[in-house]
């Protein structure tokens, strides 16, 4: 029995940031007309100037026009992805909306299936031209120490959302290797390695999928992933 998809009042918003990388990804949509998406690299100035850019990046509209907060939650560098999940677990709390953490791989698996669109209320999205749905999609960073950050996805059901077959982990470069080896061959590689900012795009995407799904997870548990477990904030 399937659940029936919940809409976004055309009204309210969601808004999606990216900061694991030193670039800053911003996206907003109400998932009907109005979408609009930006990257800047900011680098160092990431946490000064964030604040700003978020209240320039929003208007017209004003924080009590969103419904939800979507953050990438890792991997990535540490310092930005716990400057993105601060920001976003305080918007969360402040506006009282529930905050969506997503997977930085997730996101990268989700561009290559799904084109960077807005979804719209009964908006099935095509596969990118090339990606084939029942085709799995493996996802590595480079992570510290030598070691890989990986996740292996698949496109689940009318493109609703992703199907972890690996969750983000940390590995060696050989045990990677290895699981893939063991793996079927009906994978894709992807290789994460800059311009991952502009997923914020997806990073939108998966969370009001999520949402079309009924799911509103508390601000407080958004959490960031540097490589082993969530860190606490």
């Amino acid at each position: 029995m399937s659940t029936e998809l919940q809409h976004l009042d055309p009204t309210k918003y969601g808004l999606a940031l990216h900061t694991t990388t030193p670039e800053l990804g911003l996206a907003m949509s109400n998932f009907a007309v109005d979408t609009r998406s930006g990257v800047w690299n900011l680098e160092r100035e990431l946490s000064s100037l964030l604040h700003q850019y978020l209240m320039e990046f929003i208007q017209p509209q004003t924080w009590a026009d969103l419904a939800f907060i979507a953050v990438a939650k890792g991997p990535g560098g540490f310092t930005g992805t716990r400057i993105g999940v601060v920001a976003a677990r305080t918007l969360g709390q402040q506006l009282d909306i529930p905050v969506f953490a997503i997977s930085t791989l997730a996101a990268v698996a989700w561009s290559e299936y799904i084109p960077q669109i807005p979804l719209e209320k009964d908006y099935v999205p095509p596969l990118q031209r090339g990606a084939r749905g029942d085709r799995a999609i493996a996802v590595q960073m480079p992570a510290q120490r030598g070691q890989i950050f990986a996740a292996i996805y698949q496109l689940a059901p009318d493109a609703s959302g992703l199907k972890v077959l690996l969750p983000d982990t940390v590995l060696m470069p050989e045990a990677w290797q290895e699981k893939l080896a063991s793996w079927n061959n009906n994978y894709r590689l992807i290789e994460a390695k800059s311009g991952l900012a502009a997923t914020v795009t997806s990073i939108l995407q998966l969370a009001y999928i999520e949402w079309q799904q009924g799911k509103r997870p508390h601000w407080s548990e958004a959490l960031p992933f540097y490589g082993q477990h969530p860190v606490e904030l």
